[in-house]
């Protein structure tokens, strides 16, 4: 048995052109834009919205704990107004045609928790692929601890290169369950119940992938990297802490799984981005010479390669002495330790063109860094015990999951 199973989904009864309301992105984007958000308010007013069911971390830090007690007393209103329609012991099957017009495929359901572990090394089925923030973790709990739903912008990867779990769906005459274009660009959401034979289908498929991974890595399918975080890890590490809390309670039964949507890491839509670093308010010449030292940098070809950009000036690096299976993790290592022995400031850096224009600044370097490729984040999670922060970028933010499925969490008072 894998840890994804079929759930108790729970969506709203309305049109399409209200489900345009009803789905916004994860709350965790947009952070530095809160005019977006504004925009998000303006479209929903006096509409049921998932917009009123969360906390956008644009305006963490303003009255969160009203806004907490705000979001509970909403999701209870909804259910008392009876807004949803349960589908029982099924998958959603989503077809989300992003800004770009590609085509991303995926399938929600829910991830047993006990099956789940974050920390550095873990032998569990469900991993966290980049180090999880403790500090980030509480208030998650604060808003889900007394929540009657969940509403998940979680994303997991499944190694699956054969296209055997999710894809033979595409192939199914499947009961459509909505199909609305997304606001503020975010492209177009199809739903397909998943039940019955098909569910059985799928479930089968998991259990001959984990035996597979299994073998290939060497261990008991319990013990094997089934399903690494793509997106939400911080959501479904809070889930889990509110799960321990609760396992003496009557919603234990309930707080144990956390709704999820799963994604093959080879979906041609899926597409891995790097992310650069800027330090600020360094010594450059001392940096670079300690950074030589350490990294063994040379101009001769390596497995890994760096740019440094410093002065509008770009040379190209071998990393002769990597720490670490990927590039970005031999350089982050060492700017860890660098910058907290000799201080300075670092930043993480989408779009090559960013990292030029602000290494025109005096004491500033640029690390350009090659994108990860998707063969390497099974094995990198597996040999290193997760990636470094901020490793890549998967997809947009206008791309990112939008909430629309929910699920009961408690069974009330």
């Amino acid at each position: 048995m894998t840890a994804f199973s079929r759930a108790d989904i729970l969506l709203p009864k309305l049109n399409n052109e209200d489900m345009t309301k009803w789905s916004v992105v994860a709350c965790d984007q947009y952070t530095g834009e809160p005019e977006y958000w504004r925009e998000v308010e303006k479209i929903t007013e006096n509409c049921p919205s998932t917009l009123r069911l969360i906390l956008p971390e644009a305006f963490l830090g303003e009255n969160d704990e009203e806004r907490t007690r705000q979001v509970n007393a909403n999701m209870r209103s909804y259910l008392e107004q009876n807004l949803f329609d349960e589908h029982k012991n099924c998958f959603v099957l989503q077809k989300r045609t992003q800004a770009d017009g590609r085509l991303r495929v995926g399938l929600i359901g829910k991830i047993d928790l006990e099956m789940y572990d974050y920390n550095k090394g873990s032998r569990s089925q469900v991993r966290a692929t980049e180090a999880t923030v403790a500090a980030r973790i509480p208030p998650r709990v604060k808003i889900r601890m007394d929540a009657p739903l969940e509403l998940p912008h979680i994303m997991i990867l499944i190694d699956n290169p054969e296209n055997t779990v999710i894809e033979p769906l595409l192939e199914k005459q499947l009961k459509k369950l909505y199909d609305f274009e997304l606001m503020q660009n975010g492209g177009h959401s199809e739903g397909y119940l998943v039940d019955g034979q098909e569910a059985d289908m799928v479930e089968n498929a998991l259990e001959n992938l984990a035996q597979k991974l299994a073998a290939e890595q060497g261990c008991s399918a319990e013990n094997a990297l089934i399903f690494a975080m793509g997106d939400g890890n911080h959501s479904l590490a809070s889930a889990k802490a509110c799960y321990e809390k609760k396992k003496a309670s009557p919603d234990a039964s309930l707080a144990r799984y956390a709704l999820v949507e799963i994604v093959n890491l080879h979906s041609p839509a899926l597409e891995f981005e790097a992310i650069h670093r800027v330090m600020f308010d360094v010594d450059n010449e001392k940096l670079i010479s300690e950074m030589t030292k350490s990294l063994g940098l040379s101009k001769a070809y390596a497995e890994q390669e760096v740019e440094i950009l410093i002065n509008g000036n770009t040379e190209k690096f071998g990393i002769t002495k990597p720490s670490s299976n990927l590039t970005v993790g031999s350089v982050q290592n060492f700017l860890d330790a660098y910058l907290s022995e000799n201080g300075g400031k670092i930043d993480y850096i989408h779009g090559e063109d960013t990292v030029k224009k602000l290494c025109e600044r005096e004491n500033a370097v640029g690390i350009i860094l090659p994108s990860m490729k998707k063969s390497e984040l099974f094995p990198t999670v597996i040999k290193d015990g997760a990636l470094p922060r901020k490793t890549f970028s998967m997809g947009h933010a206008n791309d990112k999951r939008f909430y629309c499925e929910a699920r009961l969490i408690s069974f009330g008072k």
